[in-house]
Order: structure tokens, then sequence, then C-alpha cells
């Protein structure tokens, strides 16, 4: 059904082109069914062609990076997943700024930054996902966030126009981004940063690593934290003081370690998690009148 688009996909050389890819091997959830189409474009201009060829053939598509942020329905994506990995993790110096592309993970752009004695990402050093994610949500960890360093963004539209926004005009609030609410897709960031001694860079970072390993599941796959913090409150502490700890549903269980995750202990669903988060949504709100949002995005069918 898709031999046209594929047709026109493959004008170029430079497009990986497969069909029925399951998801859950692109997830750090490890859940999701597979992909009507998987493309993993190797440039920009390649990026831009499967953007426009996708647009003119009115295909749904989403965009993904490292899926450290996804949840992705046992029934897959009907259309298209465009994938960026390893061809758009470039990152070049520029005097105190890091000009990263979107694919390029948390880790290495901190140690990268580390290496370069430039303060300031110590923060991601232990953020799974990669750059363009975590300027779409504007990530964050231990009081740091990528509005606090980002000063540049350059995107593609739906037109296949490369575009670029400074400053303001992210519009960089509490896990958003104007990404959210205008169709752009990010291509790269440009990050200023403070220089700085690297034994007190590494300092820094060895000591959040640490901190997380501690208090968080990280040898189960998982989306991270799952919501959002309410103003005012702790979503781990609400959770736990629901008495919800260790709770599972399938495969899906409220860590026992932090009560801030959902993890797969092991063959979990979507559906499987789906069920969880609304048990424990329910019973928040019940106990203490608080409603916790996720901050993982969820993709496909939910419905059935």
């Amino acid at each position: 059904m898709y031999s046209r688009l594929i047709a026109a996909l493959s004008e170029r050389d430079d497009i990986i082109i497969e069909q029925n890819v399951p998801m859950k091997a692109y997830t750090s959830f490890q859940v999701g069914g597979p992909a009507d189409l998987f493309l993993q474009p190797k440039s920009i201009e390649a990026l831009i062609h499967c953007r426009v060829v996708l647009q003119k053939h009115g295909l749904p598509y989403i965009i993904m990076g490292a899926g450290s942020n996804l949840i992705i329905a046992d029934s897959g994506i009907r259309g298209a997943v465009i994938r960026l990995g390893k061809s758009f993790s470039r990152i070049k110096r520029e005097e105190n700024a890091l000009i990263a592309e979107a694919g390029v993970s948390l880790a290495r752009l901190a140690n990268e930054a580390l290496s370069c004695g430039l303060g300031g990402l110590e923060f991601a050093s232990g953020i799974p996902g990669s750059l363009g994610g975590a300027v779409y949500m504007n990530a964050g960890a231990y009081g740091g966030e990528m509005k606090d360093v980002v000063i540049k963004t350059e995107y593609i539209d739906v037109d296949g126009n490369l575009y670029s926004i400074e400053g303001d005009a992210h519009e960089f609030g509490y896990r958003r981004s104007v990404f959210m609410k205008e169709d752009g897709l990010i291509v790269r960031s440009t990050l200023l940063l403070t220089p700085k001694k690297q034994e007190d860079i590494r300092a820094l970072m060895q000591d959040f690593n640490n901190r997380r390993r501690e208090k968080q599941p990280l040898t189960y796959p998982s989306a991270g934290s799952f919501f959002k913090r309410p103003e005012g409150f702790f979503a781990g502490k609400l959770v736990e003081d629901a008495g919800l700890k260790g709770i599972g549903i399938g495969g899906a269980q409220v860590s026992e370690k932090h009560a801030g995750f959902l993890i797969n202990t092991g063959g979990a669903t979507a559906k499987d998690i789906i069920a969880l988060m609304q048990l424990v949504q329910d019973r928040v709100k019940e106990q203490f009148g608080v409603s916790l949002v996720p901050e993982v995005r969820f993709l496909g069918d939910f419905t059935e």
C-alpha cells in the first residue's frame, strides 16, 4: 500500500527504509507494536526529503530520537516513524558554545562539555535520551533545565524549509517548549556554557549520577520519571503516601525503589502501563485531591 511513497523516498540513497518494525526495540520502556514505515535519514537533506514526501502523500508520521520518553501503543504506529540516530549526532565547539545535532545523546554531550572544560550541562549527564527530545520537552534534573543553556535551535518546518529560533522564542517552561505547539522538526541546537575546571565538572557529574543510582530503578526498562511535578508536591511522594509502591498490573509496576517511576519488570505491554498509570492517578486524586499528569508522550491508538 506504500509502494508509491517508498518509490518517492527511494529517490535518495541516504535513507534507510524498513516496514513493520517493532517499536519495543527502539524505546526505553521496551513496549510498542510495529510501525508501518521506519525511516532513518542520514543527512539533513534526506530528513527534509522524508518530511516533504510524507506531507505530499498525506501520511501521518512521528519523529523520534532515543525513544526514552515514549510509550507506543501495542498496535504500533499507523504511518511512518522518522528516527534521528547516529547520523545526527555531530558536535562542534565554538568558543564557549557547543553546537550539537538532535540525535546526540545527552550523556555524550555532557561528556563533550567536560572534555572542553565547559560547565552547565552536568545535570544532563544521567538523563536518558537525545538532545532533540530534551529541547522539545525542556528536560531537566537537579535544578538544571535545557532552557538554562540552549540559546538557538534550528528546525525544519512542514514544507521542508530550514529555520532557526533564538532565546525567548523557545518559550521554554516546565517540561514544555514552543515545539509542542509548532510543528517544527528539531535538527540542532546551540548551547552556551561556562568555562569551569574539569575536576569540578567531573565531581558534580559523579555526584548527580551517584544519586541517580542510589534512588532510581535504573536496572529496569522505564521512561524515567513518569509524572510531572505537581505544584507544591512531589509526584513520587504522593504515590508512595497513597500506598502504591510496588503495586503492579501485568508486567508494569510502580517501582519499589522510587515511586515516581513506572517500570517494566518483564513482558509489560503498553496496555499494562496505561492501566497502572490510571490506577495511580485515581488513587492519588482520591486521597490527596491532586491530579498527576504524565510527562511521557503516548503515540499510537490506545483505544483498542
